[in-house]
């Protein structure tokens, strides 16, 4: 699945869909999003360009920063998902 930007993003975007539409609050999907941003920086090499990208961006950010990248992602997928 983390081979391909555009895979990962739309299954990312239905899980995130399916979340809200099972009614998760919005806060517990971005803490979610933090915890896997923080599994993915510990236990998977980057397989693409957008992921390298990421992986750098994450591991050099604060906590707060973290959470905004993982907002920005949940953000595109969302759009993603609108279109």
């Amino acid at each position: 699945m983390l081979d391909n930007w555009q895979k990962w993003t739309s299954f990312l975007g239905q899980n995130v869909a399916q979340a809200e539409h099972a009614g998760m609050p919005n806060k517990v999907i971005q803490q979610a999003a933090v915890q896997i941003g923080e599994y993915l920086a510990q236990n998977v090499d980057p397989k693409n360009e957008q992921e390298r990208v990421l992986s750098d961006m994450w591991g050099v950010a604060s906590e707060s920063e973290k959470e905004a990248l993982a907002n920005c992602v949940l953000k595109l997928v969302q759009n993603k998902n609108l279109q």
